[in-house]
C-alpha cells in the first residue's frame, strides 16, 4: 500500500445491520435503559436497530456536525441539543448512541452534555475508544468506514493496486 494513502472499509448493509444487532446484544447487559440518544445522522440507522432489538421506545437526537465534505473533520457544532426532560439527569438510565467514534472530539461534545451516560458505538477507533463504554468492532485510525448510506456500487480497485492502469 503506498505511503499516505488511506485504507478503506466498506460496509455492507447486511453486515452493518448484523454489527449494530450484536451491539445490542452486548447492550442488553449493560442496561436497562430508558431511552436512546442518538448522535446525528450517523447514530440514526443504530439507534433504530438497538431500539427495536432492547423494546425501547424513547429516541431523542442530539444533532452535531464535525464532518464537512464528508472527509474534513472541523470544529463541532450543536445543530440541536438533547431535550430537557432527557438532559436533567445527567444521562442516567440513558443509552448515548453514535456509528462511530473516530477522533473523539464529537464524543467529548455529547460526553459533556450527558455524563452518566451508556455511550455506545458500532464501530471505534484508537483515539476514540476511550470515550465509548462499548463498541463491536475497532478500526486502525487511518481507515476510512463507508457506510452503506453513503455508497452507490462501483468497481473498488484491489488493495495492492498503487495506480490505476
Amino acid at each position: 500500500m503506498a505511503e499516505g494513502r488511506e485504507k478503506a472499509f466498506p460496509v455492507s448493509w447486511d453486515q452493518f445491520h448484523r454489527d449494530a444487532r450484536a451491539l445490542a446484544w452486548r447492550l442488553s447487559a449493560a442496561g436497562p435503559f430508558e431511552a436512546i440518544v442518538a448522535v446525528t445522522r450517523g447514530g440514526l440507522v443504530p439507534a433504530a436497530i438497538v431500539a427495536r432489538e432492547l423494546e425501547l421506545r424513547v429516541i431523542e437526537t442530539v444533532c452535531v456536525a464535525s464532518y464537512h465534505n464528508y472527509k474534513d473533520q472541523g470544529g463541532i457544532k450543536v445543530l440541536k441539543s438533547i431535550g430537557a426532560d432527557l438532559a436533567k439527569s445527567a444521562g442516567a438510565g440513558i443509552l448515548l448512541l453514535d456509528d462511530l467514534v473516530d477522533t473523539g472530539a464529537t464524543a467529548k461534545a455529547v460526553r459533556e452534555m450527558l455524563p452518566k451516560a451508556h455511550f455506545a458505538t458500532v464501530y471505534a477507533k484508537p483515539l476514540g475508544r476511550p470515550l465509548v463504554d462499548t463498541f463491536i468492532t475497532e478500526v486502525s485510525q487511518d481507515t476510512w468506514i463507508y457506510f452503506p448510506w453513503d455508497m452507490g456500487l462501483a468497481f473498488q480497485p484491489p488493495i495492492a493496486k498503487d495506480a490505476v492502469d
